[in-house]
C-alpha cells in the first residue's frame, strides 16, 4: 500500500476546493462511479488524482510512479479535463493514443457532464497524403507493382475516410511498404505549394488540435516539435497550461533520438523515388535527375550492404576502419550535391522539383554533420528490417530537455509504472534534468500475496554458459506443458529467443508464437485467442503488453535485462561517465536494468482476478552484489525454489479463475 514515506515534498494541507472536488469524483458516490460499472475507489488512484490536481493548480512539476492497477490514466485525465485549461497528453505509443482518445477520454467526459473539446494528433506520416497517393498511382500505373492490390484498397478507402488516419484501414497493415509512398514527412511535404492542400488530413488534424482543450499525442511527435523538427505541432505548445507525459520511463531514450540527428536508407530511397516522379511530371524532357536518382539508389544499396555485414548496432569508429567506407560516403555526398544542383536548375518548373532540391540539400547537410559531429555526441549505425540509419545522439539530454521545459512555463506531470529505483527517483530526474520536482510513489493495489507466486529455479548454470537457454527451458518444461493457460517467455536477446524457439519446436504440444514471424499486433491477438499459447518475445514484449486472464498465467524472464555492453550508446556514455569520475555500472547500467526488470514483472498480473507464476531464471540473484536491488523491485509475492510448488499454484489458481467465470 502507498504511504506518506513514498512522497517527497508531500502536498500541503488543507486541500484547495479544486483538489477536494477531484477527490470527491473518485469516491464510491462520485461522478466516475455513476458512469463506470463496477467502479471501486482505490486509495492509490485517489492520491494520484489529488497530486495531479494540485500540480495543475500550482503550475508545478510532478513525478509519479503508479504501480500496475493504480488506474493512473483516469487519475490524470479527470483532473486534466476538470482543470479548464489546455492540456497536452503524450503517451508512449500510437496504440495507447487511440485507447486514450477512443475509450478513456469519452468516459471522463461523461463523468464530468461537460463537452470538453478533445483532439487526437499523430505525426504526419500517419495520415494519407492525397497528393502523394495520386503521384504514386500515376507512377505505378501499368507497371504490375507488387503493392497494386494495396494501392486499390487505399484509393477506395481515401474516398470515404473522414480523417485519413492510416490506422483506420485494417486491410493494409501499418507496416506495409506502400504507406511511406502515399504519406508525407516533414522532408517531402510540399506545404503551401501542394496542389491538394484543400484535402490535407494533416492540416485538418492540426486545426482541430489548435481548437481543442485536450490534445492527445505520442512521445515521438512531442519531441519532434520540442526539438524544432518542424512536424507542425510546435505552434500549439505555447498555448498549453499543462503537459502530461505517460510512459515517462521512455522519455530520455526518445529525447536522444530527436535532440540528435539521423540519415537513413528510407529517407534516401524516398528522395530518389520522389526525384524520379518529379522529373517525369515536371521535367520529362530532362533525363539528368532520373539518372541521378538511379545513382543514389545504387550508392544506398552499397552502403547498406557494407553496414549489414556487422552487428545490428555499431559505433561509427568501428565501421570507419573498414575499407571502402570513405569511398562510399564520398560517392553519396557527390550524388546528393549533383541532385541538388540539377533540381535547383529546374525549380521554376514545379513545386515537386523545389522539394527535391531542398531535401537533397538537407540530406547532404546531415551527411556532413555525421562525418564531422560535435564532440558531446556519439555516432552509431543501426541495421533494421528495411535498411539502415546513421545516427548522431547526444551523450546527455538533460540540459537540452530542461531548457525546452523552461520555454513552456506550465504544469508538467511525468508518470509511469516504473520510474523509481527502490523509492528513489534520482536516476529518472537526472536523465531529464529535473531539479527537486514533487515525487510520489504509489504501490500496486493488487494482492500479490494471493494472486502470484515467484519461482526461482535452482541448479542453473551461469547466464553466459553455452547451454544456458536449453538448461532453463528443460527445467521449466513440465510447467509449460501442464499450464492450462498461456505463457510469455521473455528474452534479453534475439539470439537467445531463436535458440529457445528451436528447442521448444518439438517439445510442446501447443501453439508456439515467435516475435517477428508476424506483426506484434497479430501475435498478441492470436495469443489471446488461443488461450494456451507460448509466446517468445524480446525487448518490445517486456513492456506495453496487456493480456488479462488465463491466457497469460505464466511469465518467464531468462536473465536480468542488462543492456548489451557492446551497445555503442551505452559504451560512449559509460566512457564519458568514467572520465568524469562516475561509475557506469551503478549509475547507468543497473538503473536501466531495474526499470526493464520491473516492466517485465508487470506483464503477469493485470487485473484483480488474475493469477499466475513469475519465473526468474538468472542465478546471479543468489550471489551478486546488486541482488537486493532487484529483489526489492519484485512485488510482495511468495517465492519458491521448487518447480512442483509453482505448478500446483498455477493449476489451483487457474481452476479458481475458471470457476469464478462460470
Amino acid at each position: 500500500m502507498a504511504d506518506e514515506r513514498h512522497a517527497v515534498n508531500p502536498f500541503p494541507r488543507p486541500k484547495s476546493p479544486f483538489v477536494v472536488r477531484v477527490k470527491e469524483a473518485f469516491s464510491s458516490q462520485g461522478c466516475l462511479a455513476s458512469v463506470m460499472p463496477g467502479f471501486v475507489p482505490r486509495e492509490q488512484q485517489v492520491r494520484m488524482a489529488m497530486a495531479v490536481a494540485a500540480a495543475l493548480e500550482n503550475n508545478e512539476t510532478l513525478v509519479v510512479e503508479a504501480g500496475t492497477g493504480v488506474g493512473k490514466t483516469f487519475a490524470y485525465l479527470f483532473p486534466a479535463l476538470a482543470s479548464g485549461g489546455k492540456v497536452i497528453v503524450s503517451t508512449g505509443t500510437k496504440n495507447l493514443q487511440d485507447q486514450l482518445f477512443r475509450k478513456d477520454l469519452p468516459m471522463v467526459r461523461r463523468a464530468l457532464a461537460r463537452n470538453v473539446n478533445v483532439a487526437l494528433l499523430k505525426g504526419r506520416s500517419n495520415y494519407l497524403c492525397a497528393y502523394r497517393l495520386r503521384q504514386y498511382a500515376e507512377f505505378s500505373a501499368g507497371k504490375g507493382m507488387d503493392d497494386a492490390s494495396d494501392l486499390r484498397r487505399i484509393e477506395a478507402w481515401a474516398r470515404r475516410t473522414p480523417d485519413g488516419d492510416i490506422a483506420g484501414l485494417s486491410a493494409v497493415p501499418e507496416t506495409a511498404p506502400i504507406w511511406p509512398k502515399v504519406t508525407s514527412t516533414a522532408e517531402n511535404c510540399l506545404g503551401q505549394e501542394c496542389p491538394d492542400i484543400g484535402d490535407c488530413h494533416v492540416l485538418r488534424a492540426r486545426r482541430a488540435a489548435q481548437e481543442a482543450d485536450v490534445v492527445v499525442i505520442n512521445h515521438h511527435l512531442f519531441f519532434a516539435d520540442l526539438a524544432l523538427k518542424e512536424e507542425g505541432f510546435g505552434e500549439i505548445l505555447p498555448s498549453a497550461n499543462a503537459f502530461v507525459l505517460d510512459e515517462a520511463h521512455q522519455l530520455a531514450e526518445i529525447a536522444g533520438q530527436f535532440f540528435g540527428d539521423r540519415l537513413g536508407s528510407r529517407s534516401l530511397k524516398e528522395l530518389g523515388r520522389d526525384a524520379t516522379a518529379a522529373a517525369l511530371s515536371e521535367a520529362p524532357d530532362n533525363a539528368d535527375l532520373r539518372e541521378l536518382a538511379r545513382d543514389l539508389e545504387h550508392v544506398v544499396r552499397r552502403l547498406g550492404a557494407l553496414l549489414a555485414a556487422g552487428p545490428a548496432r555499431r559505433s561509427w569508429e568501428d565501421i570507419a576502419r573498414e575499407p571502402k567506407v570513405e569511398e562510399i560516403l564520398e560517392a553519396l555526398e557527390t550524388v546528393l550535391s549533383s541532385m541538388e544542383t540539377s533540381a535547383t536548375q529546374q525549380v521554376k518548373r514545379g513545386s515537386a522539383l523545389q522539394a527535391v532540391a531542398r531535401r537533397a540539400q538537407a540530406a547532404r547537410a546531415r551527411l556532413g554533420a555525421f562525418r564531422e559531429p560535435e564532440t558531446e555526441s556519439v555516432r552509431w549505425c543501426e541495421i533494421h528490417a528495411r535498411g539502415f540509419s546513421m545516427n548522431i545522439t547526444p551523450l546527455d539530454v538533460a540540459g537540452t530537455f530542461v531548457a525546452c521545459m523552461a520555454r513552456y512555463p506550465a504544469a508538467w506531470i511525468f508518470t509511469s509504472a516504473t520510474l523509481a529505483i527502490g523509492n528513489d527517483f534520482k536516476h529518472f530526474n537526472a536523465q531529464l534534468g529535473l531539479v527537486e520536482p514533487r515525487t510520489l510513489k504509489l504501490d500496486s493495489p493488487f494482492d500479490y500475496a494471493r494472486q502470484a507466486l515467484i519461482w526461482r529455479p535452482t541448479g542453473l548454470p551461469a547466464p553466459n554458459a553455452p547451454d544456458y537457454i536449453e538448461t532453463i527451458l528443460e527445467a521449466v518444461l513440465p510447467l509449460l506443458r501442464s499450464n492450462p493457460g498461456g505463457a510469455f517467455l521473455l528474452f534479453t536477446s534475439h539470439r537467445s529467443l531463436q535458440r529457445a524457439a528451436t528447442y521448444l519446436d518439438t517439445k510442446i504440444d501447443r501453439p508456439l508464437l515467435i516475435q517477428n514471424e508476424v506483426s506484434r499486433r497479430e501475435l498478441l491477438e492470436r495469443f489471446r485467442q488461443e488461450g494456451n499459447a507460448v509466446l517468445l518475445g524480446a525487448q518490445s514484449f517486456w513492456e506495453g503488453v496487456d493480456v488479462q486472464g488465463v491466457a497469460l498465467s505464466c511469465v518467464l524472464m531468462d536473465k536480468l535485462p542488462f543492456a548489451s555492453p557492446d551497445d555503442p550508446l551505452l559504451k560512449a556514455r559509460s566512457e564519458a561517465l568514467r572520465t568524469s569520475g562516475g561509475n557506469p555500472f551503478w549509475d547507468i547500467q543497473l538503473p536501466k536494468a531495474v526499470i526493464a526488470f520491473k516492466q517485465g514483472v508487470g506483464r503477469l498480473i493485470r487485473d484483480i482476478t488474475d493469477r499466475g507464476v513469475l519465473i526468474i531464471c538468472d542465478p546471479r540473484l543468489d550471489h551478486c552484489s546488486y541482488r537486493k536491488i532487484f529483489m526489492r523491485s519484485l512485488p510482495p509475492a511468495p517465492v519458491t525454489r521448487v518447480g512442483q510448488t509453482a505448478l500446483d499454484f498455477l493449476l489451483a489458481a487457474t481452476h479458481r479463475e475458471t470457476d469464478a467465470h462460470g
